[in-house]
């Protein structure tokens, strides 16, 4: 099985075995400054790259789950809108199907990856359910007792939700939640600020920890703006575990710390969710593509979290 998660930033790839382990693995950058055509040969590439590193396993790939950011009808197969991309309404699984003869099945990246992270990872067992992917922009999954909530591919956009201290976004909107506390957003805010500029939202987390001052009231401004907007998912739905993921996770408790403790102020009657860590850190979104595909080609989805896997 060949899982790609595509997003904003960079694609992560895997061949799978039938528990989902990981046999190899490969990373490349999106090519999204080259427009959307060029992102749509380079999926095509890295799949017919992954189907090499298979044979090179002595396995044959048939089949292929590709997920991807932005509006995906999963029902019609098709990308219907990204921000971060700029393509619309493509049929993308008919496409990549085309050019690379394998089976794929089409999803979005951070419905994909809550699947991982409820099937096999951090919300094993829960029924109600927010998984929030934090990278290049912020989208969500959200699972209502025990079933997804797809509603045509439109449900999960909690980085368009407007907060404080947003600014401008690439969706046309203003105020937009991913403008303040997506990692993205974190790099661009701290060099305007600071006038130094940084690889990545990490190291402004580094400058955090070091006592940086301008890093701290861009983490500050990021970590309630994250607050907000899920205190906000937590009055309208009362999950009962919010499950963070994506790049700027990797910072852990400096990230998850201020906004547990901002929940929990914040939230008055409502339920207060448990915040926890997506177990399989960016790779929830790969694990998931090669679920969906896994299923779509009609096996039965293993209950056990893989062993021995690569985190390359």
């Amino acid at each position: 099985m060949i899982a790609l998660d595509v997003g904003g930033t960079g694609m992560k790839g895997a061949v799978l075995d039938r528990s989902m382990k990981t046999i190899a693995s490969l990373r490349r950058p999106t090519p999204r400054g080259d427009g959307p055509d060029a992102v749509i040969d380079g999926i095509s590439d890295t799949l017919l790259d992954l189907e090499r590193l298979a044979a090179e396993q002595s396995l044959t790939a048939h089949d292929a789950g590709v997920v991807i950011p932005g509006i995906v009808d999963e029902r019609r197969q098709r990308a219907v809108w990204s921000a971060n991309i700029g393509w619309r309404d493509v049929p993308l699984a008919a496409v990549l199907t085309a050019r690379t003869g394998l089976s794929v099945t089409l999803g979005h990246d951070v419905r994909a990856g809550g699947m991982g992270e409820c099937v096999l990872g951090a919300a094993r067992g829960a029924q109600n359910v927010l998984f929030v992917a934090i990278g290049t922009g912020i989208a969500a999954a959200l699972v209502c007792d025990g079933q997804p909530v797809h509603s045509g591919g439109f449900a999960g956009e909690l980085g368009h939700v407007v907060v404080r201290g947003g600014t401008d976004c690439a969706c046309g909107g203003t105020g937009c939640l991913e403008t303040v506390a997506s990692a993205s957003a974190v790099a661009t805010a701290y060099t305007a600020r600071s006038g130094h500029p940084v690889a990545g939202a990490a190291e402004v987390a580094a400058l955090v920890e070091a006592g940086d001052p301008a890093a701290q009231a861009v983490w500050n401004r990021a970590t309630e703006g994250l607050t907000e907007a899920l205190a906000t998912v937590t009055t309208l739905v009362a999950p009962e575990l919010i499950v963070l993921g994506g790049g700027l996770t990797e910072a852990d408790r400096l990230l998850l710390d201020p906004v547990r403790d901002g929940l929990a102020a914040r939230l008055t009657f409502q339920r207060v969710p448990m915040l926890v860590r997506a177990e399989f850190g960016d790779r929830a979104g790969c694990l998931g593509a090669g679920l969906a595909a896994w299923q779509a080609a009609g096996h039965r989805i293993p209950t056990t979290p893989p062993t021995g896997a690569s985190a390359s």
